[in-house]
């Protein structure tokens, strides 16, 4: 199985399509409990859904170390990958310390900061053709969170 290469088409790729949709699953899930369960349940279901959603947005910089590696022969003096990789982390992490409420919407802003931001460097890193699919993850994963910031 080769990588895909950065000009493919992503729909030669169904199997990462498949699995970034998958990775909704909890998210959507986790939005939909916490309107459900019993409301002595519902930070505990507020934890794991912030919880989750401060992983992704981890998941989102670790592609920037990525890209920044696999250019890092043809622009050895371009920084900017690694050093946006380590912001989408940083970015979370308050969401994590805040009351639920509050951390679950900061973390819906930061998951919407960090596709406007992806948007220029994916585009910079020929990677443009990627930015449908991530639009669609983002806007859901973002939704999520603030779906589940509603019901607290």
């Amino acid at each position: 199985m080769s990588l895909p290469d950065a000009g493919d088409e992503p729909q030669k790729h169904p199997l990462i399509h498949n699995l970034g949709h998958a990775g909704l699953i909890p998210l959507v899930g986790l939005a939909l409990l916490i309107w459900l369960v019993r409301p002595d349940l519902q930070a505990w279901v507020a934890l794991a859904l912030a919880s989750y959603a401060a992983l992704i947005t981890s998941f989102l910089g670790g592609i920037h170390w990525g890209i920044g590696w696999s250019q890092m022969t043809r622009f050895p003096h371009n920084k900017t990958h690694f050093l946006w990789g380590v912001m989408p982390s940083l970015l979370a992490w308050p969401g994590l310390v805040m009351p639920p409420y509050a951390g679950l919407a900061w973390l819906g802003l930061v998951l919407i900061v960090c596709y406007l931001v992806d948007r220029k460097l994916y585009a910079q890193a020929g990677l443009a053709v990627w930015l449908e699919l991530r639009f669609r993850l983002s806007a859901v994963a973002a939704l999520s969170c603030f779906i589940g910031a509603g019901a607290l």
